[in-house]
């Protein structure tokens, strides 16, 4: 049966709506890039001007004495997301692949408390190694505990349930037919996994990883409680280490107006940080896609 074309009022009503939602999803989109560049326009504003070579190649100074730069800060969120990650990533794929494999009860728990985890305030973790890691080690040997591996530790542990989620929801997305032909050929169920499915959701995991290492790179409160910062350049796990965001933290709260320049300085060095492992990321994935073709 043929249906009666709509009446002209009816086409009226159609391009009215889907004008004034179009319009909708652009004013949207402005105010959140607006809001974005905003940001990034007040950064470049007030931290070009102190960004000099020396921000890379000097160490802090004490407070009140101008000059310094960001070297030991910058070294050691280095240090710290490489930690963070070298806990996080691999225990957050796995898991991610068991939730996806497992059956009953134990795997619907796991995804429960993974998302309870992702949802618990950063400096409740940052507390939780202070008195897992640090108070312990102080007591066996006074006046230490804080640590570059303690703050470490608590960035890999918000890293976990952060990849186990995207890793689960992008393998997810994996057609059915890849793994049945897989395992129609022989292979073995690890094996499907580590050649076949993983292969196929390596952009997906990539993405997911690099958010999470967006979002620890950043985090104040965890490190407050266990790297504690460091004024002087270390690189040893044992001791104490400075980050961008303890420097940044730590300037902007100072009553020094040149602290406050430092801060800002920080916070563009933090971005720019962020920017070039997303950068190389996705330059690394893109030739390995073209190699694959």
């Amino acid at each position: 049966m043929k249906l009666p074309p709509p009446s002209p009022l009816r086409r009226l009503y159609r391009k009215a709506a889907n004008l004034i939602m179009l319009g909708l999803c652009v004013l949207a989109t402005v105010a959140a890039a607006g809001a974005l560049f905003a940001v990034l326009f007040y950064l470049l504003v007030r931290g070009l001007p102190t960004l000099h070579l020396s921000t890379l190649t000097e160490s802090a100074t004490p407070m009140g004495t101008p000059g310094g730069g960001l070297r030991n800060a910058i070294v050691g969120s280095l240090i710290l997301v490489t930690e963070a990650s070298l806990i996080g990533i691999p225990l957050g794929i796995m898991g991610g692949l068991y939730q996806i494999e497992g059956r009953g009860r134990f795997a619907w728990t796991v995804r429960f408390f993974t998302d309870v985890l992702n949802s618990i305030p950063s400096i409740v973790i940052g507390l939780f190694i202070y008195l897992l890691v640090v108070i312990p080690v102080a007591q066996v040997h006074p006046g230490q505990g804080f640590s570059a591996f303690a703050g470490g530790l608590a960035l890999g542990i918000m890293m976990i349930p952060t990849v186990m989620r995207t890793t689960e929801e992008i393998v997810r997305l994996v057609p059915i037919g890849l793994r049945d032909a897989s395992l129609a050929l022989g292979a073995t169920q690890a094996r499907t996994m580590w050649s076949v499915v993983l292969p196929a959701a390596r952009g997906g995991i990539i993405t997911g990883v690099m958010l999470a290492v967006a979002r620890i790179a950043g985090e104040t409160a965890p490190l407050l409680f266990t790297a504690f910062g460091n004024v002087g350049f270390s690189t040893r796990l044992d001791k104490p280490i400075d980050a961008l965001p303890l420097s940044i933290f730590n300037d902007a709260i100072s009553p020094y107006d040149y602290l406050h320049q430092n801060a800002m300085t920080g916070a563009i060095m933090l971005l720019l940080l962020v920017l070039t492992m997303s950068i190389l990321t996705r330059l690394a994935l893109r030739g390995k896609s073209l190699e694959g073709k």
